[in-house]
């Protein structure tokens, strides 16, 4: 079976098998597969284009101006001996944790595009830097799906810490070839203000363009899938063959959903069901990010030369860990009791709250968490440089 599959003429034959089933799918269905375009329009223009291109913008300017070369010198202590790689790099950690799929990602191949950090260190970057922000888990996930202020601050702690534990797995990886990439690493010179500030609008209007243009794809092929029943078959393919394991056909439809599109497989985790299990599935379809993410990063990927797999295989490790952390969560903390008084009382408000005023609320409190790491960076910085010139001068 995998060696028919590893021949040119079978992939050949199977993508245009494929293409076929979904041009017949589109002939078939052709008002349903327009209203899902128009959906995946509507949540391009309500949530995609607010929330992500101004992290671009941000993420973009913080390469383009040098600013991580700040980061670099202040944070060189903690990013080298716990992930292996530049304190530059910490941009990318930051931004990928507070800005969404995928600002981590498009940040950790600017600053390798620039020679800010080696092919190694881009690499273990970007297994663990695609993370999900907190607007999405706290707004959509905790509030929007579980109704629950407490579920969607235990999912983010277990999604921060799964993805720290994939950056320090990954820490080890490549380190054959790291200090040959070291030496040629090519000098970056920050551009003035202007040319980058025109320049990030630029990369990120483009970059926001190409993220709608697969979420609305793949809302399309979502849809399609369920009305030809290929995916509600496969569900129950999967479901009998987990049966022991107490699996059914529904959770194997959820799955697969959230395998495919992250944001369309956890809003069907909403409704009946044991909690634990709803939950340790948003946590893995969290860390999963899902396929429409990753055809979003790819394309940033494509032509860098950065290893495909290191990024696919951490971010299945992302969501096994996350997984299992909130497993062990519900089975050692009896949820219907408050894990934490306080911090469930610090968000409990945002369970009130609309998805839109959720998102405004996270993305300005994200902004505002950024600028602060940065200009304490940037102090840090500057006492460091001022030591070193009094030493000189004595």
């Amino acid at each position: 079976m995998w060696r028919l599959l590893g021949k040119k003429w079978m992939r050949d034959l199977a993508l245009g098998a494929g293409l076929l089933a979904m041009t017949v799918a589109l002939v078939l269905y052709p008002k349903e597969a327009v209203a899902s375009a128009r959906e995946g329009l509507e949540l391009c223009g309500n949530v995609i284009v607010p929330s992500l291109f101004p992290f671009f913008v941000l993420s973009s300017l913080v390469v383009e101006l040098g600013l991580s070369g700040y980061l670099g010198r202040a944070l060189e202590g903690i990013m080298r001996p716990l992930f292996a790689v530049s304190g530059a790099c910490a941009s990318a950690f930051a931004l990928g944790f507070v800005g969404g799929y995928p600002v981590g990602a498009k940040t950790a191949i600017e600053l390798y595009e620039k020679g800010m950090c080696t092919k190694t260190e881009a690499e273990r970057l970007l297994s663990f830097c695609n993370n999900s922000g907190p607007a999405f888990i706290l707004g959509v996930v905790g509030a929007g799906v579980f109704s629950s202020s407490r579920v969607g601050v235990l999912l983010c702690l277990a999604h921060a810490a799964a993805s720290v534990c994939v950056g320090v797995l990954f820490r080890f990886y490549g380190r054959s070839s790291e200090k040959r990439e070291r030496r040629r690493g090519p000098s970056f010179e920050a551009r003035r203000f202007s040319a980058a500030f025109t320049n990030s609008i630029k990369s990120s209007a483009l970059s926001t363009l190409n993220i709608c243009a697969f979420v609305v794809f793949f809302t399309v092929v979502i849809r399609l899938l369920f009305l030809t029943g290929f995916l509600p078959a496969l569900a129950q393919a999967l479901g009998a063959v987990f049966a022991p394991l107490g699996f059914s056909s529904a959770q194997g439809e959820q799955l697969l959903t959230g395998f495919l599109e992250v944001s369309s497989g956890v809003w069907s985790l909403k409704g009946e069901g044991a909690l634990a299990g709803r939950v340790s599935m948003a946590a893995f379809m969290l860390g999963w990010a899902g396929v429409s993410v990753h055809c979003q990063v790819l394309s940033f990927i494509s032509g860098s030369g950065l290893s495909v797999r290191t990024y696919l295989l951490g971010k299945l490790l992302h969501g096994g860990l996350s997984a299992l952390l909130v497993t062990a969560l519900f089975r050692l903390l009896p949820f219907r009791l408050p894990v934490s008084a306080y911090l469930a009382q610090q968000v409990e408000g945002i369970a009130g709250m609309d998805f839109q005023s959720a998102v405004t609320v996270s993305v300005v409190a994200a902004w505002v968490m950024f600028l602060l790491f940065f200009l304490t960076a940037a102090l840090a910085v500057r006492k460091k440089s001022g030591k070193g010139r009094r030493g000189v001068v004595q």
